[in-house]
């Protein structure tokens, strides 16, 4: 459950951000884009110096879908490491997603690599998640772009490709949003 007004927050911040970048409201936002002007470092794993071969490997490997992203602190600044392997769609929502958590200011979780070789976090903490998920989406996805989509007659592969988004995420943000009840009532589709 948020808090009240969290959502609320979540849409104002998404256009906020847009505007302190010169973007529109209905512009695509980068995760590079919003990473630089945080001044957060972004690095895909193989950028990542000082990993093992074994670890680089396992990371890589067969089991490079047990994670996604990952935020961590390196030389007093926020970085951010992403998997590689996952679709662009993905890798855009995963890194948004590590960059929500540093928007809101949450506190980083312990991450480890264990003796089998898989990465874990030491803490979880599904309320920061959940807001990390909503802040996310509505930086990738704002309602003004919504209803751009919708109005406009972008079909969802075009609208995919244009937000960097997976359509999972295009049709979970229509629905959430009401955009897509909001289109139907006007007797558009």
């Amino acid at each position: 459950m948020f808090r009240r007004g969290y959502k609320s927050w979540c849409e104002n911040l998404a256009l906020q951000i847009r505007a302190d970048l010169n973007l529109a409201k209905i512009a695509p936002l980068r995760p590079e884009i919003l990473a630089k002007h945080l001044g957060v470092y972004l690095w895909s794993l193989p950028q990542v110096r000082g990993l093992s071969a074994e670890t680089l490997h396992t990371l890589s490997g067969a089991e490079r879908s047990n994670w996604s992203a990952v935020a961590i602190s390196y030389d007093g600044r926020n970085a951010i490491v992403y998997n590689p392997t996952h679709s662009l769609g993905r890798q855009s929502s995963d890194v948004m997603h590590e960059l929500s958590h540093i928007l809101i200011g949450h506190k980083a979780s312990t991450v480890f690599l264990s003796q089998g070789g898989t990465l874990a976090l030491r803490t979880f903490n599904r309320q920061d998640e959940d807001e990390a998920n909503w802040l996310s989406g509505c930086l990738l996805l704002p309602r003004p772009a919504l209803v751009r989509i919708k109005e406009s007659g972008l079909d969802h592969r075009e609208a995919c490709e244009e937000y960097l988004v997976s359509n999972d995420l295009l049709t979970y943000r229509l629905n959430v949003t009401g955009v897509n009840q909001q289109i139907k009532k006007r007797g558009m589709s």
